[in-house]
């Protein structure tokens, strides 16, 4: 027997996922439609994290986010002028400049003339996050499909802009790492080489110093080795790439960032931050709050922090309150979960988890610059004793010869 990961429909209209063993996805199906339930799609469990990833994982059919933002913008404005969906969607077809998106649509077309719902047609993709066709859905069901998808469109927009300024911050010290490895293995590998032959012509009565006997012996067992040193460390990085991919080395990754000192809140304040937003613009659709977290637990990225949050779910489905629920999953900031209570306690969960989403984006801001400013300082000052190191090895010598020599002043 197998697990499967469903995606279905209630009677009552709402939108849940469910875990089921069978022996094959066809008796999975066939057995959650005879309890009644509608069922949208079957995945293995074992494909299902990443099934549950962003845009999916495979990089051939992934749509960029930027190109996926842009869709959903356009089709947002043309449903708000009424223009019917069917319409819409062949008409942005045929503008997307993304040749993936223009094929994902040439079947949602297809799709939807056969008689599917919008979010059952992009939900058989299989390559855009849950939130989405979760979204879709709500709107289809309450019939204000342009307003659930203006308010997607809100959602990705911070999302995608989040992403950029992450990549942006991160760019400069990622460029200046790259450039101080880059010289300091010329130093090594090139010019230290070189130098070895004029020490051995070198007379001191001292020999040479200690750093640059130590200098000297790993630029030359690395010069010396490097034929099969070079094809060893490509292995070990490409099974550490690897190893990373699973599950299990992506938990251990995940869990050594949150230990980190300035990381670690980062990531915890981002992920806070993207479910607060995940969870408002679903309850805002008129998705149960279980259905909502069951959707927008999925957003988060870090393994270690989706491990800690598997109990969330059991607790709410007892009638647990949601703030206590989340305070048991060890992770999430005091003030957010004083925040959540609060709007669970007024009746104004929604537009609390909307100001909490607002406030850890601009906490993390200010985190992701403390983190850059400390990254560069560190990077460069430890660069630089590496490569002041090399050149005391490669001067040292030169200046003690000519201290010792006929021009030292000593009679």
């Amino acid at each position: 027997m197998a697990e499967f990961i469903c995606r279905l429909g209630t009677p009552s209209g709402e939108v849940m996922t469910r875990v089921i063993e069978a022996s094959g996805a066809g008796e999975a199906k066939t057995r959650l439609e005879g309890e009644g339930f509608r069922v949208f799609n079957v995945a293995s469990a074992e494909k299902g994290l990443s099934a549950m990833m962003p845009f999916g994982t495979s990089r051939k059919n992934r749509v960029k986010p930027n190109d996926f933002l842009l869709f959903n913008q356009q089709l947002s404005a043309l449903l708000r002028a009424g223009i019917p969906v069917l319409q819409s969607i062949n008409l942005l077809k045929n503008r997307s400049a993304s040749s993936t998106l223009r094929d994902v649509l040439i079947d949602v077309e297809n799709k939807i003339r056969s008689g599917v719902p919008l979010s059952e047609a992009f939900e058989a993709q299989q390559i855009f996050p849950k939130i989405y066709s979760a979204s879709l859905l709500a709107g289809e069901k309450s019939g204000a499909l342009d307003d659930v998808l203006a308010r997607y469109v809100d959602y990705l927009k911070r999302s995608v802009g989040v992403a950029r300024k992450l990549r942006g911050a991160l760019a400069y010290p990622i460029f200046l790492l790259a450039a101080a490895t880059f010289m300091v293995g010329f130093l090594t590998l090139y010019i230290v080489p070189r130098m070895s032959d004029l020490f051995k012509g070198l007379s001191t009565s001292k020999g040479l110093p200690t750093v640059t006997i130590v200098v000297l012996a790993i630029s030359n067992g690395v010069t010396n080795n490097i034929w099969w040193l070079l094809p060893m460390v490509l292995i070990l990085i490409f099974a550490l790439v690897i190893w990373l991919r699973t599950p299990g080395g992506k938990l251990i990754l995940h869990g050594f960032l949150l230990r980190l000192p300035i990381v670690g809140s980062l990531i915890k304040q981002m992920t806070t931050a993207q479910l607060a937003r995940s969870l408002s613009t679903l309850l805002s659709g008129g998705i149960t709050l279980p259905d909502s977290w069951d959707i927008a637990s999925q957003s988060i990225t870090n393994f270690e922090l989706r491990r800690r949050s598997q109990s969330v779910l059991p607790m709410i489905r007892e009638g647990r309150m949601f703030t206590d629920s989340l305070g048991n999953a060890h992770w999430m900031p005091e003030l957010a979960l004083d925040m959540i209570g609060i709007g669970e306690k007024s009746g104004s969960l929604r537009e609390m988890l909307d100001e909490v989403a607002n406030f850890y984006d601009a906490e993390s801001e200010v985190r992701l610059e403390q983190l850059t400013s400390l990254l560069e300082p560190v990077i460069l000052v430890f660069m630089a004793g590496i490569v002041i190191t090399i050149l005391l090895a490669i001067y040292l010598p030169i200046i003690q010869t000519i201290s010792s020599g006929p021009f030292s002043g000593k009679k």
